[in-house]
């Protein structure tokens, strides 16, 4: 294998790549657009949700609970009589319901403990969940601030003997812009990682222009790590643009970690994640064939990664079976080094796994292209 071969050949995919406007509009969309819709649309903390209030005690304590409804947590809440619940329910006007009973303020007076109904529209499950917790906090905190008077000194016989302090780490304000956009980034990694360069093979295979390949003195691996170095240096220079620009720039996300560590981490997770792009390329003998083929190889990879939904919280054989995904790896990769700020003697391990993998995912790549290359031959 001669390195000037497969310098050449990486060039003849980067103008191929030029001259294809699809590609080139997905790619900067991908690390523009694709960053920033997610995350400054979709909202994982409680934010102007939308309340309704049934208030059958028409006390000063109702009123109060009523009051502590305050932007930007909610929006302003209205007030609905008790036959229009199940209806605004069914609609979905609203995302909470506090029915506030009667005789509220004097049964918390004498010491009854009365119970006020919280209807939530569990559909908007993050935002359903956060609220939730919320208004729970609320429901027990003001009924016991009225009680005593406002007075600090005053602590009543339902009044918890331990007060927990809670500091959120690596997010203090709890944003959730912060976390998606940087999952963003993986996301569109591993998908232009497998499409890219399996639609840069079999372009030459619907072309007609692997058989010109094959008559020239190359060999599969020269072919093969042209694929890889070109179509992974776009969307290595596009990831550092959309880290730099986009999620530290534009959104104004703070990394706590070493952007060179970051780069590093990112071509290493490229070696692997286009190796399987090339192997899903030799699979399939269209270009239909090939996305059929990879969404569900990409989604499963990403879904079940640890970007979305923490992996401890899976079953353990999946945790397992998920060990030998590269993009597992480098979720945790870049969740250690971009949140919190860890350096390579920490996160060595997952650059060795990754590292590995791809070249197992490479080894069966060229041993696929291989075949198929001797196949066209005959």
């Amino acid at each position: 294998m001669r390195l000037a071969n497969v310098y050449r050949l990486g060039l003849k995919e980067l103008i191929s790549l030029r001259y294809d406007p699809v590609l080139v509009f997905l790619i900067i969309y991908a690390f523009t657009f694709a960053i920033i819709a997610p995350s400054r649309g979709v909202k994982l903390q409680l934010e102007h949700a939308s309340v309704a209030v049934v208030d059958e005690d028409r006390s000063q304590l109702s009123v109060r609970l009523t009051e502590t409804l305050l932007p930007p947590y909610f929006q302003a809440p209205e007030q609905i009589g008790v036959d229009e619940i199940d209806a605004a329910m069914d609609a979905g006007r609203y995302t909470f319901v506090i029915d506030i009973p009667p005789r509220l303020q004097a049964d918390a007076a004498e010491g009854r403990r009365p119970a006020v109904q919280v209807i939530v529209d569990a559909t908007a499950m993050a935002m359903a969940g956060a609220g939730a917790r919320y208004l729970e906090r609320v429901l027990v905190e003001e009924p016991l601030l009225y009680l005593q008077g406002d007075r600090a000194e005053s602590s009543p016989a339902g009044a918890p003997a331990v007060a927990s302090v809670i500091r959120l780490a690596f997010n203090p304000n709890g944003e959730s812009a912060w976390f998606m956009s940087v999952m963003q980034i993986v996301n569109m990694v591993t998908l232009l990682g497998i499409v890219l360069t399996g639609a840069a093979l079999i372009r030459e295979r619907e072309h007609g222009t692997i058989e010109h390949l094959l008559v020239m003195p190359l060999n599969a691996a020269e072919i093969m790590l042209a694929k890889v170095w070109a179509n992974g240096l776009v969307i290595l220079l596009g990831a550092t643009f959309a880290m730099v620009a986009i999620v530290q720039g534009l959104l104004g996300v703070p990394t706590a970690g070493s952007l060179g560590l970051f780069v590093l981490g990112l071509g290493v997770y490229l070696f692997a994640i286009t190796a399987l792009g090339i192997l899903l390329a030799t699979l399939a003998r269209t270009m239909p064939q090939f996305g059929l083929l990879s969404i569900p190889v990409f989604l499963v990879m990403y879904m079940l990664s640890g970007a979305n939904t923490p992996l401890d919280a899976m079953p353990e054989l999946l945790q397992r079976v998920m060990l030998v995904s590269p993009t597992t790896h480098f979720v945790a990769f870049v969740q250690s080094v971009v949140f919190r700020g860890a350096g390579l003697d920490l996160v060595w391990t997952h650059l060795a796994a990754t590292l590995g993998l791809g070249a197992l995912a490479f080894a069966a790549a060229l041993a696929r292209f291989r075949q198929t290359v001797s196949l066209s031959r005959l």
